[in-house]
């Protein structure tokens, strides 16, 4: 969320990207080079790590610490020309910082927005964007007659968000229940 606050890059993107990028933080550039993100050396002067990427053993930095791969992944991505379009995108709007940062070049996975994309949402990463931009959600109490549909009609939400930002499973209410609703 630091990252964010600093550079603007959103909280969901930078998490997902470096699950992904790291595999959970197993693979071999996460465990001994602590680069989280596939980053690889260009103009860098430090330690280095060779690996088997795109092509045999190309050249990825190292770090000694892996709070230092996140802020080079933020440096990384607000100094480079080709992201700056990122930049002007709504910072909650995930979902086209993926699309941006495929379009831009990060990935050559055509189905890389969609995994960031996946595991933003199966996580809740998005969370922590609202965090850091204080969007709060508001409570309603389940009163007599309410149904989900009446209530997402009340408030303008699908009933889909509603199900899914209070992890319901089905459709029954309870009088009384406390239920989040999107301001």
């Amino acid at each position: 969320m630091d990252e964010m606050m600093q550079f603007g890059i959103p909280a969901s993107i930078t998490l997902s990207q470096g699950i992904l990028e790291s595999g959970i933080g197993k693979g071999r550039l996460a465990v001994e080079a602590n680069n989280h993100f596939g980053i690889k050396c260009h103009d860098w002067n430090g330690k280095k790590i060779y690996h088997d990427d795109d092509e045999e053993q190309e050249c990825f930095r190292k770090y000694d610490n892996p709070e230092y791969s996140y802020r080079d992944h933020s440096l990384f991505l607000s100094n480079r020309g080709r992201y700056s379009f990122l930049f002007d995108l709504k910072r909650d709007d995930y979902k086209q910082w993926a699309k941006g940062l495929k379009k831009a070049g990060y990935a050559t996975d055509p189905k890389y927005p969609q995994k960031l994309i996946d595991l933003i949402e199966r996580y809740e990463l998005y969370k922590y964007d609202n965090i850091v931009l204080k969007k709060k959600n508001k409570k309603y109490k389940v009163r007599r007659g309410d149904t989900l549909y009446s209530i997402s009609e009340k408030f303008n939400m699908p009933v889909e968000a509603l199900v899914k930002l209070n992890n319901l499973n089905g459709d029954i209410l309870k009088v009384g229940q406390t239920l989040m609703i999107k301001k």
